[in-house]
């Protein structure tokens, strides 16, 4: 468990299946309120030799859901750059525009990055179960 006086306290669940190792990210408040902040984490992660990433939607600034200022596109292609999949775990529903559902749905097909109601079913997905 980390704490960080500005950003609270995180802790990293770990999950292996098959001898891959996947980082659960949790927190009482917000991790990732930028790309930047975003891209600090993976690389954490990655350097400690987790091979995918989960994070739950509360420990991201909810500006992610607003297309129009490029957070959610300028941190998905981190992690496409960098070949983490991650899943975001959540309750999508109450984000009602269509361009973020349209978001949602094209990068669940993708499956680099996907948007998910429950860890299992992140891993589920993550193993093409």
């Amino acid at each position: 468990m980390v704490t960080d006086a500005k950003k609270g306290t995180m802790e990293i669940l770990i999950h292996t299946v098959n001898d891959t190792r996947i980082a659960e990210i949790t927190s009482d408040s917000i991790l990732i309120h930028s790309p930047e902040e975003g891209l600090d984490l993976l690389g954490n992660i990655y350097y400690q030799g987790f091979d995918k990433m989960i994070i739950h939607e509360r420990c991201i600034t909810p500006d992610f859901f607003d297309l129009k200022n490029g957070i959610a596109g300028e941190l998905l292609q981190k992690f496409s750059n960098y070949r983490m999949p991650l899943a975001i775990v959540g309750d999508f529903s109450r984000h009602v525009s269509n361009s973020i559902k349209d978001f949602i749905r094209e990068s669940n097909q993708r499956k680099q990055v996907i948007f998910v109601e429950s860890v299992e079913d992140a891993i589920r997905i993550f193993f093409g179960k």
